[in-house]
């Protein structure tokens, strides 16, 4: 079913030969590009042991895995107002640019999604209102370890801000060369869009810290203010970041549980070799660990991929983190007979962002059932989802797209239902809740109904 062998200068960018076979879901899912579970159980001992050290010793075991994971010394994580200004104003005004233009249309497309409150009146002096309604504050974490994610901050905050979140806390690992602080595009992204309670905190400590706040303490030089816990956390992040946004499940919300990034590519013999294969390094850039997968019922469309590979990867900047991502066991070349089969593989690969370069892409497009973004034709890249679309980038990876949205507004609502009867309404259904309560043997309920009826 498989085949490909390394080189130096081309990927092992191996082959899953699906043709001739009928394969339902599960099997489908099964053979698709993924990475195992590997370490998994290490990575969540080690979560653990930081969920509880956190929780127990607060600023004092921040302050030892800042020293351990970013060779940083801290008193205290938060950022100070004045740096977060500074960082503004220092901001490349190209970069402030760009990053005004993506908030501008991530605000738009944020502001349309906000859900209208609905009333319905089921009879007379009856009413059922489903109001929404805003947490009360958020933690948001924005990585930062083979690159640097201003954009994140964007994804992050505007649809909180849309939502009406009052209180919004964001986090981002502390940089040795940056004076302990994060990244410095990190803080202008955060001064442009008002935000200014910042935190240099990476990895799982930050959700952890978020999640059940850290209580304020005093050390020699004086207090150490509380890190206020948090409704929901959200944001992408490595293995660890999403171990730790597991565990604290049901303590706090979450987005997802967003692991290394992915991209499908469904294409035909329409599409452009050089267009799939730049679009299938734009994410192995990411991480060594990205999945990049192309899914077509074209042979030579596929052996077209893998000649632009072998030229277009040795010019790239991450030349070797590419190749180690694309030789991977979670990137490759998946053959089908038809472009039917192709849907049926993307939707049981459920990506992260799925590109749709067929004929007729948009038609096709409309038929995808599992993924976080689709990207429709030669024009909507994935970098474009990136940074400019004014879609979210922060969507759900490793096939969880099939029962899971992208960050959104409604990430950070809550739907509350508003009960509101009058004497005639309730008399109405009376006789039905007295006979649905004593069906369920809950003789309680009934009574409690009746008891407004009852006159002494």
């Amino acid at each position: 079913m498989t085949s490909g062998s390394p080189s130096t200068s081309s990927p092992a960018f191996r082959t899953i030969d699906l043709r001739g076979q009928d394969l339902g879901l599960a099997q489908l899912r099964a053979v698709v590009p993924r990475l195992t579970a590997g370490d998994g159980a290490s990575v969540e001992d080690a979560v653990r042991g930081i969920v509880d050290d956190v929780r127990a010793r607060g600023f004092s075991a921040l302050a030892e895995l800042a020293v351990r994971f970013d060779g940083v010394r801290q008193r205290h994580p938060r950022v100070p107002a004045a740096a977060i200004s500074a960082a503004l104003e220092a901001l490349d005004p190209d970069v402030r640019a760009a990053l005004s233009a993506s908030i501008e249309r991530a605000r738009a497309f944020a502001a349309a999604q906000v859900p209208q409150d609905v009333t319905v009146h089921p009879g007379t002096g009856a009413s059922v209102t489903q109001r929404w309604v805003p947490v009360g504050r958020v933690g948001l974490y924005v990585p930062g370890g083979l690159a640097v994610y201003p954009s994140s901050v964007v994804m992050n905050v505007v649809p909180a801000q849309a939502a009406g979140v009052a209180s919004i806390a964001l986090a981002s690992p502390p940089q040795k060369d940056n004076d302990g602080l994060p990244h410095p595009t990190i803080l202008a992204a955060a001064a442009l869009l008002g935000i200014d309670e910042v935190y240099a905190i990476g990895g799982a400590q930050a959700i952890v810290a978020f999640a059940y706040g850290i209580p304020a303490a005093h050390d020699d030089a004086g207090e150490l203010p509380a890190v206020a816990p948090v409704d929901v956390v959200t944001g992408p992040g490595n293995i660890f970041v999403a171990t730790a946004k597991r565990l604290v499940k049901g303590v706090v919300g979450i987005d997802a549980e967003a692991g290394p990034t992915e991209i499908a590519i469904l294409a035909d013999s329409s599409a452009r070799p050089d267009l799939v294969a730049a679009d299938l390094i734009s994410q192995a850039e990411h991480d060594p660990r990205a999945g990049s997968v192309l899914v077509t019922d074209s042979p030579e469309l596929a052996d077209r991929v893998r000649e632009q590979l072998g030229i277009l990867v040795g010019q790239t900047k991450h030349r070797d983190r590419v190749l180690e991502a694309l030789s991977g066991e979670q990137s490759g070349v998946v053959l089908v007979d038809s472009l039917e089969a192709g849907i049926a593989v993307c939707d049981a690969y459920a990506a992260e962002h799925l590109e749709i370069m067929t004929a007729d892409a948009r038609a096709v497009a409309g038929r995808i059932r599992n993924a976080g973004a689709i990207f429709v034709g030669d024009y909507s890249p994935v970098s474009l989802g990136d940074y400019c679309a004014g879609s979210n980038h922060v969507l759900p990876t490793s096939g969880t797209a099939a029962f899971s949205s992208g960050l959104n507004v409604t990430t950070f609502l809550r739907a509350i239902q508003v009960v509101d009867y009058s004497e005639a309404g309730l008399s109405e259904v009376a006789r039905h809740i007295r006979s649905l309560s004593d069906a369920e043997d809950l003789p309680a309920h009934g009574d409690a109904v009746d008891a407004r009826f009852s006159r002494s």
